[in-house]
């Protein structure tokens, strides 16, 4: 979607700010220390996922923990451009938290947050969460889903916001996804010809401009 990425600063995650390491990579890129630091949380992606949202609030309560100056939140589907566009201009960070990718994008461009995004990230960095990171991607892949997760078989390729020229996969190893686990990926998609980063909930990727490093305490896969 973006031909101009100068100055992006994304942090791709699976599972949120979960440890000490990715935590650090965050405020590195914000350029702030915590306390100076404010962010702004996009619960979209989880408002169509049944059943329990631990994780959501699993999400919500890492954050607290960073010691944020202030934690706003901001439901692109909920409320008009008036009342989430402040909110989005005064944080630091921006963090799109996890749950139906296909959802997150289709508010991402009813919201309207597609055509301004670029200016945001001219000085605040993107956080992704599950979801939240896949968006960041050049398209949503039926395929991938398919092979992947044995899902979204009624899906075509969704357009998303093509921040990165990878596709993210996260909860890698993850015991409640069972055909995530190492053995499968590389079996099941190491026939495709596109790149793929896999990362487990301990791990993230922190990307300026077209720098990449992969952060965090846990593991994570390249494929093709």
């Amino acid at each position: 979607m973006f031909d101009n990425k100068k100055n992006m600063k994304l942090l791709l995650t699976s599972g949120g700010i979960s440890n000490k390491t990715i935590a650090e990579s965050l405020f590195d890129l914000a350029g702030k220390a915590s306390e100076k630091t404010d962010i702004v949380f996009v619960p979209t992606a989880s408002n169509i996922e049944n059943g329990d949202k631990t994780w959501l609030i699993n999400d919500l309560t890492n954050l607290k923990r960073q010691g944020f100056r202030s934690i706003d939140i901001a439901d692109i589907s909920a409320v008009p451009e008036n009342i989430w566009r402040p909110k989005f201009e005064s944080a630091d960070v921006l963090f799109f938290e996890g749950g139906d990718t296909y959802y997150l994008m289709e508010w991402i461009r009813k919201s309207g947050l597609a055509s301004l995004l670029l200016s945001f990230l001219g000085d605040k960095v993107y956080v992704g969460a599950s979801a939240g990171s896949m968006v960041a991607c050049k398209n949503l892949s039926a395929k991938i889903s398919q092979i992947v997760y044995g899902d979204d078989f009624d899906k075509e390729d969704v357009p998303a916001l093509g921040l990165v020229d990878f596709y993210f996969l996260p909860h890698l190893n993850s015991p409640y996804f069972i055909n995530r686990n190492e053995k499968h990926m590389k079996e099941a998609l190491g026939m495709l010809d596109e790149k793929i980063y896999a990362l487990d909930d301990q791990s993230a990727l922190k990307i300026v401009d077209d720098e990449m490093e992969v952060v965090g305490e846990g593991k994570w896969l390249e494929i093709n």
